[in-house]
């Protein structure tokens, strides 16, 4: 069955709360297991030990063999978090969401629940993961009823145990029962949403049950009763083909800038090349994706020029939706990270882009200046995102007021382009695009005559409620916005995005500046060797199993007046200056508390001098396999031993 007829079964439905529409989560809301997102964000911030890791991972072989339950699989999972704050794991998953969690969700879900919900029908997840995996993309999604597997809480942290019973097989059907008591569902007369044959008893239980991206043994199901059913490739595996495709559309970018360098070279004019590019990458790229646009109020691209064009921004997408639209007379705003891109970086510059510094709000004014020249006197547009950074979601966030000071500045309107779904293409954080429908509608102008800054944040305020109106958001006040803005948090902070970035160039950096090999690690900084008494001072950088190596002629030119050699203990002998006096002897290093014997003359380090000639390196060769094992456990020794003749 085709997506389009599950849109037509569902507007074909009963409207009204009395019809349920329950979706499983992993799987069917999302592509893949959000327990695999938290499960790799405990390892990289070292929060599971290897013992921990091993427990786990048996517990889930187990539980995927079918020799353990998942009342069991999950009280393994709790045990781990015993102890730990529920407020940081919850903040912790809001992030991971963001980061993660968000562009996986499948567009045509998304769409599914959509639907339900324009009917009024009661919409649930109903999940066997915890609250924390689900809970972030149920707000995202407008989803107020959330049935899932609970962990106990106790004074604010976990205490390790699960809240009985849990929502897996029969629990579902618990649960889904409980939300008919609620709403006045009849289940008879509902949808069910899932991947897996581990949901078979609520699928049997309802009147509508639908699989979506089915696995095996549920596809086989699904066949015998007859099931409606599709499967979504929006979202998880990536073929050859659309990556290939990808690259060629990125890179599209820098190909439309090179194909004007004859245009501006044959007529001198750079906005007549600058226009030729913006087109040619706007049509290339779009074409290489598999873009089309679905535009209302196309007019009002034209109405007024100069303008300032606002656009909300989720996507990569957004460079080549919003070339497609304005087309000619631009300039844009971007971040400074996008110049430091090989070629891409270079190719926004000379297609007219400015970049600022994110983290420096004075030093992104500045930046801004050349801009409002260019459209007083050369009438050009700019095109800017107020949010600043991307947004992981279609929630609008926050706008930032540059573009609005600048519009007030030069005297010219307002254009709001509201885009509706590019994330669908390529979501926040994905290199690939998808091919599809973006959905754009064109405000009209706003009048930014009689602006003052005074009232900046009612004007604000004024214009992005009119992206949340168009994007059927609700709208907002001006202190719900300072509000959201306030606590927004730094990873969706434009300010505080720019400063990570920063610092992470500059610890890169600095990394370069200090190119140590191995050699220059262990050598000459870490090594002292007091020049009477031959006492090692300083830490030893010598491990236990580390081959000894002949020391190479790199010796001050100024002679000691005694040799460092290190002190070893041979079958109860103390020998000075020697590492081994046979073939087989085992060296032991002696300990720190025993004092260095004094050498009686440098003879002995003169010998060990000569016994690094190559004319022996044929003997020596063999003598080290076996004198650096002993050697292998001196600490600290500056001096290497003589290797013994093993003839």
């Amino acid at each position: 069955m085709n997506f389009s007829k599950l849109i037509a079964d569902i507007n074909a439905s009963k409207p009204g709360p009395e019809t349920a529409a329950i979706f499983d989560f992993d799987g069917t809301i999302i592509a893949g297991f959000s327990a695999t997102v938290f499960l790799q964000d405990a390892l990289t911030r070292g929060e599971l030990k290897p013992d921990e890791l091993y427990e786990l991972t048996r517990a889930l072989t187990g539980f995927g063999l079918g020799n353990m339950g998942f009342s069991a699989l999950m009280a393994v999972h709790a045990q781990y978090l015993a102890g730990r704050d529920e407020d940081e794991y919850t903040r912790n998953s809001e992030r991971l969401f963001r980061k993660k969690i968000a562009r996986l969700i499948y567009p045509e879900a998304r769409e599914l629940i959509a639907a339900h919900q324009a009917k009024g029908h009661s919409v649930a997840i109903i999940s066997s993961a915890t609250p924390y995996q689900v809970m972030p993309a149920a707000r995202d999604l407008n989803i107020d009823r959330v049935f899932c597997t609970g962990l106990e809480v106790a004074n604010g942290s976990f205490t390790g145990a699960v809240v009985k019973p849990t929502c897996f097989g029969e629990g579902k059907v618990d649960a889904a029962q409980t939300l008919a008591r609620d709403t006045g569902a009849d289940l008879s007369q509902s949808f069910f949403y899932s991947d897996s044959v581990d949901d078979i008893q609520l699928l049997e239980y309802v009147g509508r049950p639908v699989t979506l991206n089915p696995r095996k043994r549920l596809r086989q199901i699904t066949k015998e009763n007859n099931w409606p059913t599709t499967t979504f490739d929006s979202r998880g595996r990536i073929s050859v083909n659309r990556f290939l495709r990808s690259v060629a559309a990125t890179g599209s970018l820098v190909g439309s800038v090179a194909a004007a360098l004859p245009l501006y070279a044959l007529t001198g004019s750079k906005r007549d090349s600058l226009n030729f590019s913006i087109s040619l990458f706007a049509d290339t790229c779009s074409a290489l994706i598999g873009l089309d646009l679905e535009v209302t109020g196309e007019e009002h691209l034209w109405a007024q020029r100069p303008a300032v064009f606002m656009f909300n921004h989720q996507s990569k997408a957004d460079v080549a939706v919003m070339a497609r639209l304005v087309r000619r007379d631009v300039v844009a705003v971007g971040k400074k990270e996008i110049q430091r891109m090989p070629l891409i970086g270079q190719a926004m510059g000379a297609a007219g882009v400015v970049f600022i510094d994110r983290s420096d709000r004075s030093k992104a004014i500045e930046s801004m200046a050349p801009l409002a020249t260019a459209m007083r006197e050369e009438g050009q547009s700019l095109v800017i995102a107020p949010e600043g950074t991307r947004a992981p979601t279609r929630k609008l966030a926050p706008f930032k007021k540059g573009g609005f000071h600048m519009a007030m500045q030069v005297g010219v309107p307002i254009v709001p382009v509201v885009i509706h779904n590019a994330g669908d293409i390529a979501p926040k954080g994905d290199f690939v695009f998808k091919p599809g429908t973006v959905r754009v509608d064109v405000l009209p102008p706003v009048d930014t005559t009689g602006w003052s800054l005074e009232k900046m944040d009612e004007q604000v305020t004024l214009v992005r409620n009119m992206f949340l109106q168009a994007l059927g958001q609700p709208e907002q006040t001006v202190a719900q916005t300072l509000k959201e803005q306030q606590a927004l948090p730094d990873d969706m902070r434009p300010e505080k995005a720019g400063k990570a970035a920063k610092k992470s160039l500059k610890t890169k950096a600095a990394a370069k500046k200090k190119p140590l090999s191995k050699r220059s690690k262990t050598s000459g900084t870490t090594r002292k060797v007091a020049s009477k008494g031959g006492q090692v001072a300083g830490k030893a950088t010598t491990k236990p199993k580390t081959k000894a190596v002949t020391a190479k002629a790199s010796t001050p030119a100024a002679k000691p007046k005694s040799a460092a050699n290190p002190k070893v203990a041979s079958k109860g002998r103390q020998v000075a200056g020697k590492a081994t006096t046979k073939a087989k002897t085992k060296a032991k290093v002696a300990k720190a508390s025993t004092p260095a014997a004094k050498p009686k003359s440098t003879a002995k380090a003169k010998t060990n001098a000569k016994s690094r000639a190559p004319a022996k390196a044929v003997g020596a060769k063999k003598a080290m396999s076996k004198s650096s094992r002993s050697n292998s456990k001196l600490r600290g020794a500056s001096v290497k031993p003589k290797l013994a003749s093993t003839r």
